[in-house]
Order: structure tokens, then sequence, then C-alpha cells
């Protein structure tokens, strides 16, 4: 068995989300405490309590998932050893993998993705993404190509087969989805957020987040980290460092990752943190891999026992 752990996407926050395994776990109970203590504001009310409407706010939606996310791995290790080949994380979840790597500790984590939601918060207004549903990404890219824009308009997240995401200028995507349409797109979602993420228009964003990364330290990863920019696994710190600041104006390559981590022999993929939307994308990339998404004591149940006994060394 060859063990990839996935961490959730913003979009998959729940109210709720975390509470049991927080009853459950004494060490995701101390993930929030701490997440508590670190930024300020009760993270874990946020997390258990909502509303929605402030859970939902990217200020406290991406420290949120990032806390349920390491709250998920820290109870998954108490239940078990078995080993991780990689770890991913779509977008956000992208600090959650680097945690669990050894990369970053937990606390300087949860420090850059509050900047970072902070700087997203306030992104240029004029932006915004759209879920393109039922076109593969090459039909996607051409569209795009079409409008004829390259800075205005792009492919964000290629999630998984006939689930892509672009991001751009809201007057663009106006063009843009209208032609989606015309091509076969079965629908054509606006999105709920902030700013053209993952896009060239996040330049600025890109930059003041490699100046906040320089406050932190950074160590080589323990196992590899499948980067959401190249979908390579890498280990360097430095090199990781650098990924993760163009990644808020880069494409998310899901499924690339998905089938790099197949490629490298991973055949099973635990998320952690809110939701099973990673799980939903690996069943249609590679519906071989066995997945489980960890949100509460049955699915950690769940996920131990697709685990089975381990072999090798600890989880992290």
């Amino acid at each position: 068995m060859s063990v990839a752990l996935l961490f959730s996407p913003q979009g998959s926050q729940a109210v709720g989300m975390g509470r049991d395994l927080a009853e459950a776990s004494p060490a995701a109970r101390a993930i929030f405490d701490e997440a508590d203590a670190t930024v300020g504001w009760s993270v874990s009310s946020t997390c258990w309590d909502g509303p929605d409407e402030r859970l939902s706010d990217t200020r406290q939606t991406q420290p949120c998932l990032l806390a349920a996310s390491v709250a998920g791995l820290r109870a998954l290790e108490e239940r078990s050893s078995r080993s991780v080949s990689m770890v991913a994380g779509h977008s956000v979840g992208e600090y959650a993998a680097l945690v669990a790597a050894g990369v970053l500790d937990f606390a300087a984590a949860l420090r850059l993705v509050s900047r970072r939601a902070q700087l997203m918060a306030t992104a240029d207004a004029d932006g915004g993404m759209a879920a393109v549903i039922g076109l593969a990404r090459e039909e996607v890219q051409r569209v795009v190509d079409s409008v004829g824009r390259p800075t205005e308009l792009v492919v964000a997240n290629d999630n998984a087969p006939g689930q892509v995401v672009i991001s751009g200028r809201r007057e663009t995507l106006a063009l843009a989805e209208e032609a989606m349409r015309t091509a076969g797109a079965r629908r054509v979602i606006s999105l709920p957020v902030s700013g053209a993420f993952h896009s060239p228009l996040m330049a600025g964003v890109a930059e003041e987040l490699a100046d906040a990364f320089e406050s932190e330290s950074w160590s080589d990863a323990r196992v590899p980290v499948v980067s959401n920019v190249t979908a390579e696994p890498l280990t360097d710190a430095d090199r990781l460092r650098a990924l993760l600041a163009e990644q808020v104006r880069s494409p998310v390559e899901w499924v690339r990752s998905v089938e790099r981590m197949v490629d490298d022999g991973v055949d099973t993929m635990i998320e952690l943190g809110s939701g099973a939307a990673l799980v939903g994308m690996v069943k249609r990339i590679a519906p071989a891999v066995s997945s489980v998404a960890v949100t509460d004591r049955a699915s950690l149940a769940a996920a131990v026992e697709l685990l089975g006994s381990p072999s090798e060394a600890p989880v992290s």
C-alpha cells in the first residue's frame, strides 16, 4: 500500500467542521486551542458554531480550513502509524500539506494563511471565477484563447475531467461564460469569491506573500509535497516556498497532481479537512484508487481500517 494525504480546498468549509474529531481526539483539540491562541480570535468557535456568513468570509475560511485539516491529520496520527508516500493540498490546502510534511510548523502556517486570506479578501473586486462543467480542459482553454485577453482570463483550476475553473476580469468572464455554453458546457457557475484567484491578476498578492514567507522558518520536507503549480513531488524548502508564492497567481494543476501520485505508485488517498471534494475529484481522475475523507469519528475509523496494519514509519 502506498498512501497520499490530501488536504481540502476553500469551498469545502461547513459549520461544525472538526468538532467531532476534537471531542474524540486530544491531539485534534490541541490544534484548535493553538489556532485560537495564535490568531487572536476563536477559530474553534467559528468552525464549530459559525455562523455560516462568518465562516464563509475568506479571512476566516482559510485559517479555519487549515485548523480543521491539521486537526484531522493529528487525529489520524493518533490512530494509525501507517507511512505516507506523498502529501498534497488543493490551493489553501497546500499549507496543511506543508505542515504534514514538516516544512512549516502549524503556528507558522496559520500566520501565513491568515496573511494570505487578508490579501485575497481585499484583492481587486473587478475579478472573479466561474466553474465550467461538462467541457474538457482543452476545450475550455480553446474558448479562453478565443476571447483573446490572456492577462484578463485564464484556466485557474483543473479539478477533474469536465470540471474546470476559469478566473479573470468580470467583464471578460461574462464573455467567456456565453462562449463556454455555446461550446457545449452543461453549466457555467459563478463562484462567490472576492477576486480572480490563481490568475495573473493576483501578482501583487503573490509578491506580498513572498515577503511574508521570509518571516517564518522553513525546512526540507520529510515526505514529498506535490506542488499545485508544477504537479511535481518536491522536498526542497526553497523550491516549495517559491512555488507557494506563485501558487496564488498560477493554475492549480490538480488532475496532473493526482495522475503524478498514481504514476509514482500511490494507490490510497486520504482527504483531511472538511467534506469530500477531493475524494470526489480523485474518483473521477483515478477511479482505481482507494480513497476516504476524514471528517468525524466514523470516517476516521473507516480511514484507519482502510490503512490497516502499518509496516513502516509513522504518518509524519
